[in-house]
């Protein structure tokens, strides 16, 4: 009571030190209060940060032992007696700022835990009524199909139109992707496979981060939660994240032809080695000078004469050929083996309505004969494997190495169709056989 808690937050925190885990039912019970009292103590009692709670329903509250609860609390008053002293000596001494003051406590952070999904859902109505600049809308696998089934919709529709800047961040789903017909066209879709989150922000100010969800996507989501931070730091961490996100995502009309078509046909992203590409092609162009440090005089003569000439070394490159990339460091081993992998994607993509291991390797291995790309076969002895004979494993400086694009395809069939969750584990293995290329060991779990 000396740092500044009322009886009725002291004999709050008495009880649950010994009893965590209590109903503001319980505690009202325990310390001879109605129930609403008790969440006006419990509510600041959290707010300074001695009690915690659960996103359950009903809530159910804890606390620290007595002699952690003092320890903050003195703390506290600490950093507030340190504030009143920094505050006075400015004020002494004619560097007071009101102002200043008056910001750093409108950028003290305000929480609110968010009891299921109407409320959740409102609370994002209401930012999208506020917005004064962007809204940007974190959505999962389902949520489109939540906010479609709201009044949120039609005011994240008008703030479109308004001149918002509205972002959907979203992963998409064939059951779902009719839903998004329904956002105004102003607003931009774009869908990541690592996304499962859902919440949103707005205007770097508010953020909605779930914490729970019901399991069944068109229930009522009582079960629902979310936590509600007003807090401009915060809120700017949050956008830094999505962006992050958002530039690797892909765009709604690419993204949803793999369901309205049944195509991949997402970006390629081709990777290549990590190295200095400056100092690869000096290398290559034969400049031995080391790069001034500091500006060097204009030599007006020099220039004009350099720009006359074109370096020896840039001219054999122009009619060496493909083998002329390796000097730069690009290996085109690598890009080849990673377009096949999407080739392979893609095939396993379109022969995704088989179900069977068995028959969907007979049908990749049809498709695989058939293009004339070699022969696949598989065997038992010594596990369950498939056999790779590709039709031409010849490879020089001058020509393609197509081996590694058709190797690719296979790996990338495989590895799209057996993922981490399959309950099949692919091992690719080199072979010493001369007319098997390599094989891939699928362990098929029971």
């Amino acid at each position: 009571m000396d740092a500044g808690l009322s009886e009725r937050e002291v004999n709050t925190v008495m009880v649950l030190s010994s009893t965590p885990n209590m109903k503001a039912s319980e505690i009202a019970k325990k310390i001879g209060t109605t129930r609403l009292d008790a969440y006006n103590s419990l509510e600041r009692l959290q707010r300074i940060g001695i009690v915690t709670s659960t996103a359950d329903r009903p809530m159910r509250f804890s606390s620290p032992s007595i002699n952690e609860v003092v320890s903050h609390l003195i703390e506290i008053n600490k950093e507030q007696l340190s504030r009143m002293e920094e505050s006075y000596d400015n004020l002494i001494s004619g560097k007071g700022s009101s102002s200043f003051e008056q910001e750093r406590v409108l950028d003290e952070p305000k929480f609110a835990v968010l009891k299921e999904r109407v409320h959740i859902l409102k609370r994002v109505e209401k930012m999208a009524e506020d917005a004064d600049e962007s809204l940007t809308l974190v959505l999962g696998k389902f949520g489109i199909l939540q906010l479609c089934r709201n009044p949120a919709l039609t005011e994240v529709n008008s703030a479109a139109e308004r001149g918002i800047v509205i972002r959907v961040l979203a992963q998409l789903d064939r059951r779902t992707t009719r839903f998004y017909a329904e956002l105004h066209d102003l607003i931009e879709v774009k869908h990541s496979d690592d996304l499962d989150a859902q919440g949103a922000v707005v205007d770097s100010s508010e953020v909605i981060q779930y914490l729970t969800m019901e399991e069944n996507p068109v229930g009522r989501g009582k079960e629902d939660a979310a936590l509600f931070v007003e807090s401009e730091t915060f809120a700017e961490s949050q956008l830094n994240l999505i962006d992050a996100i958002w530039e690797e995502a892909i765009p709604f009309e690419t993204a949803s032809k793999r369901f309205t078509e049944e195509k991949i046909v997402d970006p390629l992203k081709l990777t290549l080695d990590s190295m200095s590409f400056l100092e690869r092609i000096r290398e290559v162009l034969e400049i031995n000078d080391n790069l001034p440090e500091t500006d060097t005089p204009f030599n007006p003569d020099a220039f004009m004469a350099s720009g006359l000439e074109v370096n020896e070394a840039r001219r054999a490159l122009e009619t060496g050929g493909v083998e002329s990339l390796s000097a730069f460091g690009i290996d085109l081993t690598s890009l080849l083996r990673q377009v096949g992998n999407r080739i392979g994607q893609e095939l396993a993509f379109s022969l995704k309505d088989i179900d069977g291991n068995i028959e969907f390797l007979n049908e990749m291995m049809d498709w695989w004969e058939y293009a004339g790309l070699g022969k696949l076969s598989y065997d038992l002895d010594p596990e369950f494997h498939i056999k790779v004979e590709l039709s031409n494993k010849v490879s020089d400086s001058e020509s393609l190495p197509l081996w590694a694009l058709d190797d690719g395809i296979i790996e990338g069939a495989l590895t799209e169709r057996y993922t981490s969750e399959s309950g099949v584990l692919v091992r690719r293995i080199e072979s010493d056989d001369e007319e098997e290329f390599c094989r891939y060991n699928l362990m098929i779990s029971q």
